[in-house]
């Protein structure tokens, strides 16, 4: 085969930088784009943030010292003068290795005090003690032996996070080495021991062991109903779990109101006496868009506590232009530039996108989300003139917040389901209609999917059996049979 140089001409999309950084920063939540915002301007010193929570700080010294002296000589340089501009300020890096320090604290290293003389420093939550710590600090608290003690913390640290033993006790016994010589009647007093112990169930070996154990310390039952609520949850719990009542007062031989009071009774206790001691933290949403009523109307704006207020370093950038440029400051000064233009860019386009779903979306804002219409993706772009890829980024994990609450973009679109009209009905509405009805049934007698089916249809609103046990499960309602109460 013979060979040849041949030119042929092509047409392909490259994606520059600047939109690779501009669509990063569109996906991003609010708290990693504060994220990857640290890291930016950890790498370049020609940006840097005037919103910047460390300004109000004073110097604190390597050996622990505070450099708060009033009328200290500032050595900080002045930045030329632009043209036609002042000089701004600029602190320069200590060469003693000196550190931020909060600007509460006052000379002599001691916090400022308020008017009323309280510490006007912020208060730390103090951390909770865990299960295990609680349940041994009861221990310590007895006249036990060294060895008992130890064998009660050997059934503790057995636990589970909420209070289960759920490994059998001759396991444990099993893994004991042989030279300690421990009989299992010492695992056993010992277990007694840790169910002994607050919180009461703490030591179970099942959910119907655990209300055993608290039922049977539980104050202000009489002697009879505690029998009977001992007798359900130990021989009966899944027929009480199932709500057949029926098969209760029959097998028990009790009438409406015995069997009332034992259920009173059984409520009381809680299944999982250990979950009080999760140490789980709580998630906060920050909205990156606020809705507000306004005359004729609502109004939309961005929430200004989560917008980086950025600006290229004056000193930096005059440096650049005397120094007529090097190669590796002024693309550090491009990016810079690229930054602050695409987070513009960024909130623009948030804002964008939440007025037009406010105004798609008046009904719900009016109204709540019984009227919510259906809304998808592709109406917002043509409307705005946008992608719908770029419609999807800007709605994932941005939150907007309503007089009806907190809600993520995305919730405003949903799927739509015919009525008997010839229009659409949102699936949002949908499920907060089922939510309303089934919140006012009656409990004795609650209204099964095939009801809710049809009270939708006298409604104007096509809905299947399937789609309304469906839209139930969504909003995690009981069964029909679970919500039936005596």
């Amino acid at each position: 085969m013979k060979q040849s140089l041949q030119l042929r001409t092509s047409q392909h999309l490259a994606l520059t930088p600047q939109l690779q950084q501009s669509i990063r920063l569109l996906q991003l939540s609010t708290l990693e784009l504060h994220q990857e915002l640290e890291q930016i301007l950890t790498d370049n010193p020609l940006l840097e943030r005037l919103d910047d929570p460390l300004d109000r700080s004073v110097r604190l010294l390597a050996d622990g010292a505070i450099n708060s002296a009033p009328g200290q000589p500032s050595e900080t340089p002045a930045a030329p003068a632009e043209e036609g501009g002042e000089p701004e300020p600029f602190e320069p890096a200590d060469e003693r290795g000196e550190v931020q320090a909060d600007a509460d604290w006052g000379e002599g290293g001691g916090a400022r005090q308020g008017e009323e003389g309280e510490d006007g420093r912020p208060q730390l939550e103090a951390c909770g003690a865990t299960l295990r710590e609680h349940l041994m600090e009861q221990v310590r608290m007895t006249s036990l032996s060294a060895r008992d003690r130890a064998l009660a913390e050997l059934v503790i640290d057995a636990l589970d996070d909420n209070g289960y033993l759920e490994e059998p006790l001759e396991e444990i016994h099993a893994r004991l080495p042989e030279e300690l010589e421990i009989e299992e009647d010492e695992m056993r007093c010992a277990l007694a021991l840790v169910r002994s112990l607050e919180p009461a169930g703490v030591g179970a070996r099942s959910a119907s062991e655990c209300l055993a154990l608290q039922l049977r310390r539980l104050p202000g039952v009489p002697l009879v109903t505690r029998r009977l609520a001992l007798t359900i949850v130990e021989h009966h719990l899944a027929w009480f779990a199932q709500r057949e009542f029926n098969k209760l007062k029959k097998t028990l031989d009790c009438d409406d109101e015995d069997l009332r009071e034992a259920q009173a009774a059984i409520r009381r206790c809680n299944p999982h006496p250990g979950a009080a001691f999760a140490t789980n933290a709580s998630d906060y949403v920050v909205p990156d868009v606020i809705v507000r009523r306004a005359k004729g109307g609502w109004s939309v704006s961005l929430n200004q506590e989560v917008i980086p207020k950025l600006r290229i370093n004056s000193l930096y950038s005059s440096m650049l232009k005397q120094s007529k440029g090097e190669a590796g400051m002024g693309s550090q000064l491009q990016e810079a530039k690229w930054l602050i233009k695409n987070m513009r860019q960024r909130f623009d386009t948030i804002l964008r996108v939440s007025q037009a779903i406010v105004e798609r979306q008046r009904n719900f804002f009016s109204h709540g989300a019984v009227a919510m219409r259906p809304l998808v993706l592709r109406e917002i772009a043509d409307t705005l003139g946008l992608h719908e890829s770029t419609i999807s980024r800007v709605t994932t994990q941005k939150f907007m917040l309503t007089p009806h609450g907190m809600f993520e973009l995305k919730y405003f679109f949903g799927s739509h389901v015919a009525t008997e009209a010839g229009g659409e009905a949102s699936s949002t509405a949908i499920r907060a209609l089922i939510a309303q009805l089934t919140g006012a049934e009656d409990p004795k007698n609650p209204l099964s999917d095939s009801k809710i089916a049809e009270m939708l249809g006298e409604q104007g609103m096509v809905v299947a059996r399937r789609t309304v046990a469906k839209y139930r499960e969504a909003l995690k309602i009981p069964p029909v049979a679970l919500r039936k109460s005596l």
